[in-house]
C-alpha cells in the first residue's frame, strides 16, 4: 500500500484535487447524485448520504469544526445563547413605524413586543464587546472568543459586538427546514454549519469557558439544560452559567420547585447566576476564573 505520508504535501494535495474535480465536472442538474460505482468513495455524495454511512458523516461533522477552530487559534470561547427572534432596537422601531403607518392592529401588537424585547439585543452586543476588549490585551492562549449559534437575534448581537471590536467570532449554525443563514458578523472562516444537533451542542461545550443565556425559546432551553446537566453530573468541567434577564428566567423557571421535591440538591442552584447587566455577566465570569 502506498504510504502517502512520505509523499510531498503538494503531490498529495494535487491527487486529492484531481479526484474532487471528477465530481465537479458533472453538470449541475442533480445527475451528480445518481449512483456511480466508479466514482471515488469520498467524492460520491450518494454514497456518503446513505443511512449506512451516517457514522462517517458524524465523524466528519466532529472533525471539521474542531480542526478549523484549532488552526485559527480558537481555544477558549464564551458561548452566548438566546432568541433568534429578538431584533435590534433600530429594526424594532422600523417595524413599529411600518405597522403604525398601515394601521395594522396585529402588526402593531407584534411590533410592541419587539420593542419590549429589543433591549436584550443591545445588552448582548455590549456584553460581547466587554469580552472582546479583555481578550485584545491578552496572549493567544488567554483570549476568549464569542461563540454563538450563528443565527439572527441575540446570536447576531453577540457576534456583532465582538466583530465591532475587531475580534474573530464563531458561529455554529444548523441546517433547518426554514433555512437559517449565518449572520453577517460571524467570521467567514469560523462559520460552520451542522446537520446533527448533538454534534453542534458538543462543539459548543468543547471550548466553552462560560455560558451566557439570554431569553429564548425551545432551542435556548435545550442548549441551556444540556450544559447544566453536563456540569451537574461532572461530565464537563465546571463553567459559569449565567442567565441574563432575571424577570424572564424567574417567570419561566421555578428551580425552587425541583429543590422542594428533592429532584435536585441545594448546591445545584449554585450552578446558575442571574444578572440584568452586561457588566454583571462579565463580572461573574471574571470572578469565577480570577481574571
Amino acid at each position: 500500500m502506498e504510504n502517502t505520508q512520505s509523499l510531498p504535501h503538494h503531490i498529495t494535495e494535487q491527487r486529492l484535487a484531481e479526484a474532487w474535480s471528477a465530481l465537479l465536472n458533472h453538470p449541475a442538474d442533480a445527475t451528480v447524485l445518481k449512483a456511480n460505482a466508479h466514482r471515488l468513495a469520498f467524492a460520491d455524495p450518494e454514497f456518503l448520504l446513505r443511512r449506512e454511512t451516517r457514522g462517517i458523516r458524524i465523524q466528519l461533522e466532529m472533525l471539521k469544526p474542531d480542526l478549523g477552530q484549532a488552526e485559527q487559534g480558537i481555544h477558549n470561547t464564551v458561548v452566548v445563547f438566546g432568541s433568534a427572534r429578538f431584533p435590534s432596537p433600530q429594526k424594532a422601531a422600523e417595524l413599529m413605524q411600518l405597522a403604525t403607518t398601515n394601521a395594522d392592529a396585529q402588526a402593531i401588537q407584534l411590533a410592541q413586543r419587539h420593542m419590549r424585547n429589543a433591549h436584550y439585543y443591545d445588552q448582548a452586543r455590549l456584553f460581547a464587546r466587554l469580552v472582546a476588549s479583555y481578550s485584545a490585551e491578552r496572549s493567544a492562549e488567554q483570549r476568549l472568543y464569542i461563540c454563538t449559534g450563528g443565527g439572527p437575534g441575540i446570536m447576531e448581537a453577540a457576534n456583532r459586538g465582538a466583530h465591532e471590536m475587531g475580534a474573530p467570532t464563531v458561529g455554529l449554525n444548523i441546517a433547518l427546514p426554514h433555512e437559517q443563514n449565518a449572520n453577517p458578523f460571524v467570521t467567514p472562516s469560523l462559520s460552520f454549519k451542522f446537520h446533527y444537533f448533538a454534534l453542534r451542542k458538543m462543539h459548543f461545550m468543547m471550548r466553552a469557558k462560560a455560558l451566557v443565556a439570554f431569553p429564548g425559546g425551545f432551542g435556548t432551553l435545550d442548549e441551556l439544560f444540556e450544559v447544566i446537566t453536563l456540569v451537574q453530573t461532572k461530565k464537563a468541567q465546571p463553567v459559569p452559567i449565567v442567565l441574563f434577564g432575571k424577570e424572564y428566567w424567574h417567570r419561566l423557571l421555578n428551580m425552587e420547585v425541583m429543590l422542594e421535591e428533592g429532584v435536585i440538591s441545594p448546591e445545584d442552584l449554585g450552578l446558575i447566576h442571574y444578572v440584568d447587566e452586561p457588566e454583571a455577566a462579565w463580572s461573574v465570569i471574571r470572578q469565577f476564573y480570577g481574571l
